[in-house]
């Protein structure tokens, strides 16, 4: 039986995400892109920094399981959105892109967050998985594999609201004023593009709404961005395995080297099997819609409760490294990205 503090304190997240989730289906928030776990974690931020001290403390319990197990849950459903199927057929392309632009914003971030800009290393890391995968949810399955504090995530998921909406405007243009028209180099099929956008964005969201906001946009083109976005999602799990293993050599105990303690996110290697599950479709398909609005709303109540341990207060030090660390990311996705699919699907 569940503790009822811990009882009390979900419900209260539930609330507040549900709120989010309400806000998140106006119009014009919906235009914009914004996703209810990024308005959650506003309103869970906002709620940290006015009301927190007036709540009863035994809702605190109850909000720490929404940002800790809650949210290993939530990442593993999140399988449920893919399928092997959908990534074949991007073909070995529309993988390589993936995989190459994971990897390469990965290690770019978090060396210009640590070695350039003097950020913090958690910061860091959480920042470039939000910009090398898929954005908020990104941030929310890092988090617990470096078991940070949750205002380093509110910083990243910041820097993912304000670097992919920008994108969200920007490629349109880009497309409509220089890749479209242009001859030679800087030419892009609609299907290239739609892997550009796809390995190259940061939220499923904004990919959704690029090549929606192009003015006769072929169907080849939001197929593609979608699915290497998907890709990209998938390859979140093999990417904590590694940051994992690698956090834990780089942590092992000084006196007695022999002993490395290895710490595997087993909720990553249960949302493959997910993923595998549901490659089969073996639940009809209008099932599966509804258990994804139920993930987006449990992982909207993880980010919402992560917005209610971030104090202002935490931020002083930081300046403007996190901007600089994702602006750094932000010009290599698109201008790196562009060459990597030109070399890549040429």
């Amino acid at each position: 039986m569940f503790d009822k503090k811990i009882i009390n304190g979900v419900i209260f997240t539930a609330i507040i995400a549900a709120v989010a989730t309400a806000i998140a289906s106006i119009g014009t928030i919906k235009a914009l892109g914004l996703s209810p776990l990024v308005i959650g974690i506003v309103l869970g931020i906002i709620y940290a920094n006015s009301l927190h001290h007036k709540a009863p403390e035994s809702l605190q319990s109850g909000i720490t399981f929404s940002a800790k197990k809650i949210l290993r849950f939530a990442i593993v459903v999140y399988g449920f959105r893919l399928t092997f199927q959908d990534i074949a057929s991007v073909g070995m392309e529309g993988f390589l892109v993936s995989l190459t632009m994971l990897t390469s914003t990965m290690i770019i971030g978090t060396f210009a967050g640590i070695k350039l800009f003097k950020l913090d290393r958690d910061t860091s890391i959480l920042t470039a998985a939000g910009a090398s995968v898929c954005g908020a949810a990104a941030v929310l399955a890092t988090e617990p594999v470096l078991k940070s504090d949750e205002y380093k995530a509110a910083i990243a998921v910041s820097m993912v609201v304000l670097f992919g909406t920008t994108s969200m405007f920007l490629y349109p243009v880009l497309y409509e004023a220089i890749i479209k028209p242009a001859v030679g180099f800087l030419h892009m099929t609609p299907s290239q593009f739609g892997i550009y956008v796809g390995g190259t964005i940061h939220e499923v969201a904004q990919v959704v709404a690029v090549p929606a906001s192009i003015p006769n946009a072929p169907d080849i083109m939001a197929h593609n961005a979608v699915i290497v976005k998907m890709t990209r999602v998938l390859l979140i799990a093999p990417m904590l395995i590694v940051l994992g293993l690698l956090l834990s050599f780089l942590n092992r105990n000084n006196e007695n080297k022999a002993k490395i303690k290895l710490t595997i996110p087993w909720f990553a290697v249960y949302f493959i099997l997910v993923a595998a599950f549901n490659s089969f479709h073996l639940i009809p398909q209008n099932v599966v819609e509804v258990i994804n609005k139920i993930d987006t709303f449990l992982l909207t109540m993880a980010m919402t409760a992560l917005g209610m341990g971030t104090i202002f207060s935490k931020f002083k030090g930081l300046g403007l490294a996190p901007l600089y660390t994702a602006l750094t990311m932000f010009i290599w996705l698109i201008v790196g990205g562009f060459v990597v699919v030109k070399f890549i699907t040429s």
